[in-house]
């Protein structure tokens, strides 16, 4: 079978609202078992799960978790549900179908870390999320699952929830714990990073709504069960989100080396009217355009170097014979000249530049020195900006004029 079902198993099997159905379904047996463990020893887990964290960067999480556990005084814990880039959806269906699977997997990990305290940073357009997770909070608190000495335990921790301000950068999770201090989403300079000094100068801790959702499930089954799942480079299952000119649309989780046109042709089921694919966008508007001789490709951080860039967050865009591939780049830099903090010249600027060259190829007025511009402009934003966003917004031009220069 092409899906796996790892964290959309409990999808449409309760309301995301019952803890009553969730513990039916086994929920929190997991964090039932982590409190009786050794912090060092869940840790360990993880580390044998090599789960790495699904927001996009792929960073291994035990790492900062370890990295957290080593630091003293109060600490910090941060699910960033900050979902703004274009053509994701994931954590929306998370957090709206299963958000106890969420909370279990918050719990595990302030726990193991030490963590006394947390924010949900859930992007403002997101209402019903916000919502219904506020509802769960105050639910998870009369069960005993969140406040003071949880289970009866000398645990304990507070969970709160911070609307996102609608701005792309706020996904990074630097401008995050800005906004959560209640300043404009802006970067900053690293090092310290969030273990060191995060949110409020406390050690924090910050990971993606997908991987705390891992967390339940490598701490039930084992971190060496759990690496059974996926592929030799990268371990368990990947959310994606598939959109564009395909037939079904829609979220679908498969385990890591799946390859990206069995996503297309199995999941999605080819393109509308069967018209040849010209062209996928990976990761969303910060991703490579890639063209449909690479499509055999599997999904795996460690494949998507040859772009110097990441699997993302797990966007799949299809694009067929009638998009023009420079309307579509054209459209990605002017959202990122729209969502740039400005904090930094090269984006600030150079996203300025980007839309006024493309705009010259849209309208076929582009020159060779136009063309050699473009190149060297993507390169120094992309080298050279203080961020993610301005670091991996040129990925798509850089992609586009390595594997379509003819076009």
């Amino acid at each position: 079978m092409l899906t796996q079902r790892l964290l959309t198993q409990r999808f449409n099997q309760y309301d995301g609202i019952n803890i009553n159905d969730y513990l039916k379904l086994d929920g929190f047996i997991a964090f039932h078992k982590a409190i009786t463990m050794p912090k060092e020893a869940i840790i360990n887990e993880i580390k044998t799960s090599r789960l790495t964290g699904r927001g996009g960067a792929g960073f291994p999480t035990h790492i900062k978790m370890q990295a957290m556990l080593q630091t003293d005084g109060d600490k910090i814990l941060v699910c960033n549900a900050d979902e703004g880039e274009p053509g994701h959806f994931k954590d929306r269906y998370l957090l709206e179908k299963d958000p106890y699977l969420i909370l279990e997997g918050i719990l595990i990990s302030a726990y193991a870390t030490g963590a006394s305290h947390g924010y949900m940073y859930i992007r403002g357009e997101y209402d019903q999320a916000i919502k219904q997770f506020q509802r769960v909070i105050s639910i998870a608190e009369n069960k005993g699952y969140l406040g003071k000495r949880i289970l009866n335990t000398d645990f304990s921790f507070h969970l709160e929830i911070r609307r996102g301000a609608g701005a792309y950068v706020c996904g990074e999770e630097f401008a995050l714990m800005e906004s959560i201090e209640g300043k404009p989403g802006r970067t900053r300079v690293k090092p310290p990073y969030p273990t060191d000094k995060g949110v409020f100068g406390k050690p924090t801790l910050i990971n993606n709504v997908e991987t705390f959702c891992n967390l339940p499930t490598i701490i039930l089954h084992g971190g060496k069960t759990y690496a059974k799942v996926g592929s030799e480079l990268a371990t368990g299952t990947k959310l994606i989100c598939l959109s564009g000119h395909v037939k079904n649309k829609g979220l679908y989780e498969v385990p890591y080396g799946t390859p990206i046109i069995d996503v297309i042709n199995k999941l999605g089921n080819g393109t509308v009217n069967d018209i040849p694919i010209q062209m996928v966008q990976i990761g969303g508007a910060c991703g490579p355009i890639i063209p449909p001789s690479l499509l055999t490709m599997s999904i795996d951080n460690e494949a998507f170097e040859v772009f110097d860039a990441k699997m993302g967050a797990g966007a799949i865009i299809v694009m067929d014979e009638n998009d023009d591939l420079f309307d579509i780049v054209l459209r990605n830099m002017t959202f990122f000249l729209h969502e740039s903090c400005g904090k930094c010249t090269p984006c600030r600027e150079g996203h300025v530049q980007l839309v006024h060259l493309l705009k010259k190829f849209v309208n076929f007025k582009a020159t060779d020195k136009d063309f050699q511009s473009l190149k060297s402009l993507a390169e120094v934003i992309h080298t050279t900006t203080l961020c993610g966003l301005g670091q991996t917004s040129p990925t798509s031009i850089i992609s586009t004029l390595t594997y379509f220069e003819r076009a």
